[in-house]
């Protein structure tokens, strides 16, 4: 038999890491990367010690009265403890807050069930709306057995999270036809979807949010007219999806012409190009840019604090303002910070995993 004798050629295994050798390689693989890690350390280990002296061993927890806190040298967690349920749930009135505390426990639990992938299906978008339908129920009340609570009265967390929800969700519905509508070789269509996005983009949020909270009622008449909070709730969901809808329209443009020649011949109509071909790649190649986009209107929404609703910042606000505490307002913007934080981290780590599983190689 000819050919090269292998037998006594060394066969090298592959290289397999762990992932404690990829880490060790991250802090320390390079010098650079090496004298980075040594002083972030450094600097780690010198603020440590007072920060855990300050928020842990010198702090007030218990009793929550403002007693504790006078008599401590630390952090004063006695007015966050004792004033969660203003923090949380703003001015609505105390004896009806399980109220948004269980529109809060139901949105947070949908939230968790939806990032299964299992969990996509065409009955999820039902549940959702039947879900946003209840949370309106629940909040507002005026039926039998829940005393009628108005939308002023409306604050802290649910607020956040129904703005959210409703900002994003139906946002980024509106986000894909716009990107369509962009694109479309009807002049009409493609001339009003870009007035729309560019005309939106042009303005700050901050200013779209005062047009629809102070102009809006000079012209519209008042038995027309939504109350503060879904006026503040349609300009969201109208910035949300501008902005939405050119990362979207970036992911289109990356996709290549063979995708469409392919799908024309399958016979596919357009909306079915759309749905089956198109779309699903161009979402996965920008969800980086897609989460990016998420979380900073997850953190827009405190601005609604500006047309007078009680977001979490606004009802913390209000929780300061009692005169028989010393104002710890550096523990409570951090716990406020905390919930902020919990959010946008869990959603980037949701898109993380979701950008890898549907990786898409152009």
């Amino acid at each position: 038999m000819t050919g090269l004798d292998t037998s006594t050629v060394p066969v090298t295994a592959p290289e397999v890491r762990t992932g404690r050798s990829r880490m060790l390689k991250a802090l320390f693989g390079t010098p650079l990367n090496a004298v980075i890690t040594i002083v972030l350390a450094l600097i780690v280990a010198a603020g440590a010690p007072g920060l855990v002296r300050w928020a842990v061993i010198d702090a007030a927890f218990l009793p929550a009265e403002p007693s504790t806190c006078r008599d401590a040298d630390g952090a004063c967690w006695s007015f966050v403890i004792a004033k969660y349920s203003q923090i949380l749930f703003g001015i609505y009135p105390a004896d009806q807050r399980w109220r948004p505390a269980l529109v809060c426990v139901a949105l947070l639990s949908l939230l968790a069930y939806s990032i299964r992938p299992s969990a996509w299906r065409r009955h999820l978008a039902w549940i959702w709306a039947g879900m946003m339908i209840s949370v309106l129920l629940l909040m507002r009340g005026g039926i039998p057995g829940l005393p009628y609570v108005p939308t002023a009265l409306w604050g802290g967390l649910p607020v956040t999270l129904i703005l959210t929800v409703v900002a994003i969700g139906i946002g980024f519905v509106i986000a894909i036809f716009l990107a369509l509508a962009r694109r479309s070789e009807l002049p009409v269509v493609r001339i009003a979807s870009v007035i729309f996005i560019e005309g939106t983009r042009a303005l700050p949020l901050l200013s779209i949010l005062f047009i629809a909270s102070i102009m809006l009622p000079l012209l519209v008449p008042e038995a027309l007219l939504p109350d503060k909070f879904f006026r503040a709730l349609i300009a969201l969901l109208l910035f949300s999806s501008a902005y939405i809808a050119e990362v979207i329209r970036g992911g289109l443009q990356g996709i290549p012409r063979g995708q469409f020649e392919a799908a024309t011949a399958l016979g596919l109509s357009y909306w079915q190009m759309q749905r089956l071909v198109v779309l699903p790649q161009a979402i996965a190649m920008v969800i980086p840019s897609l989460t990016n986009t998420i979380i900073i209107m997850i953190k827009n929404t405190s601005l609604v604090l500006v047309v007078g609703l009680f977001d979490l910042i606004s009802s913390g606000k209000a929780a300061l303002a009692d005169p028989t505490w010393n104002s710890p307002a550096v523990e409570t913007y951090l716990f406020i910070s905390a919930i902020y934080f919990a959010l946008c981290f869990s959603f980037a780590r949701f898109a993380d995993r979701l950008e890898r599983r549907t990786k898409v190689v152009v």
